[in-house]
């Protein structure tokens, strides 16, 4: 018999396939988009240039400058952006940038979503919306930011860069594991946080191989759609909260500042959550989830250390002694010498050991 549990399946569309781009049109259309406000980042100008033709009547307007951790000002800009030409819905095309400021126009507007992401942060799939201002960042989850509609197109995210590819996995990567041990979790979250971190694993292997692996990449977006899924119900913890408060203070980058912290974070928690770290063990095909995520980041060249980010030490304790007075639950008690001890070993990059079982000499 198995568990007793609630899992609440999330209202979305998503459309997967390479030449996808092209039917964002009709996406519109189906979601009754008069006019279309295109935000975008500079990495995919070329293609929201083809996007903007395509849309043709539709078409609007156009924001091009986007920062990550979506400052404020930022944000007030594209709302009145969003009220100025008129829009009735926005496309995102781009990293998670570009989909967290047209989840700031929609948090006050109302204004549906459709996301065209060419990495793999699974933003699009989440409800969670967050704004950034004087060093702090806000963050919540609103249905209302959910995009109506995912288009994912392998031929967008095939020229991506090696080192920007293998951060927004660690990101990705980051979204399952924690999603198996937040307060929310479910076994519907921990199967698909599973073949998330399955499908990324293969997906970032092959890319490494050869970056332009068309079918590689339909595998990191598929690995990050259900990455972004599996966080979407689950919810975020210690690892995510832990994040976002370096990137808000310190303004450090998003993905890379995950694929230091993650290996930290489960290390401590892995242990609570044994059935899915046995899963998520196989499904990365090691023998330790938290040294197996380290050497995946490692080997992909994603920095593993704070300090390499530009942290400093002293800044590492001050984040602790922050975070600390207002830990949130998680399934190992928290206090702040637990809590500095995981920002020092990130900041230094430590390689997490495995515990060796009891009895064992070596």
């Amino acid at each position: 018999m198995p568990e007793a549990f609630i899992h609440t399946a999330l209202p979305g569309r998503v459309v997967l396939g390479p030449g996808t781009l092209d039917q964002v049109p009709d996406e519109a259309d189906q979601l009754g988009i008069g006019k279309v406000l295109l935000i975008a980042t500079k990495s995919v100008r070329d293609a929201a240039d083809l996007l903007e033709v395509g849309l043709g009547d539709r078409f609007a307007g156009r924001i091009d400058e986007v920062h990550q951790h979506v400052p404020k000002e930022r944000a007030d800009q594209a709302r009145a952006k969003a009220i100025e030409v008129g829009a009735t819905g926005l496309v995102a095309i781009g990293g998670g940038s570009a989909i967290g400021l047209a989840k700031a126009i929609a948090l006050t507007s109302g204004l549906p979503i459709i996301a065209v992401p060419t990495t793999y942060a699974g933003s699009e799939m989440t409800p969670v919306w967050g704004e950034s201002a004087e060093g702090q960042k806000t963050t919540g989850t609103d249905l209302i930011v959910l995009p109506k509609t995912v288009v994912y197109d392998p031929l967008l995210s095939r020229g991506l860069p090696l080192e920007v590819t293998a951060a927004s996995v660690a990101n990705a990567m980051a979204h399952c594991v924690e999603a198996t041990w937040t307060p929310k979790a479910d076994p519907i979250t921990e199967v698909t946080a599973v073949e998330g971190v399955r499908a990324l694993r293969e997906g970032l292997l092959s890319v490494l191989a050869e970056r332009s692996d068309l079918e590689a990449r339909s595998n990191l977006l598929y690995g990050a759609s259900l990455a972004g899924s599996a966080l979407a119900t689950a919810g975020t913890g210690l690892h995510h909260k832990l994040c976002h408060l370096l990137g808000g203070a310190y303004n450090l980058p998003h993905a890379e500042t995950h694929a230091a912290v993650l290996p930290q974070v489960t290390k401590l928690n892995a242990s609570a959550v044994p059935r899915a770290k046995a899963r998520l063990e196989a499904a990365l095909e090691t023998d330790d989830l938290a040294s197996g995520l380290f050497d995946l980041f490692a080997e992909a060249g994603v920095p593993t250390s704070l300090r390499e980010l530009g942290l400093t030490e002293e800044q590492a304790r001050e984040a602790a002694r922050k975070f600390a007075a207002k830990a949130p639950a998680n399934p190992v008690p928290l206090d702040e010498d637990i809590v500095t001890e995981i920002l020092l070993r990130a900041w230094a990059g430590e390689r997490p050991t495995p515990k060796r079982p009891e009895g064992a000499t070596r």
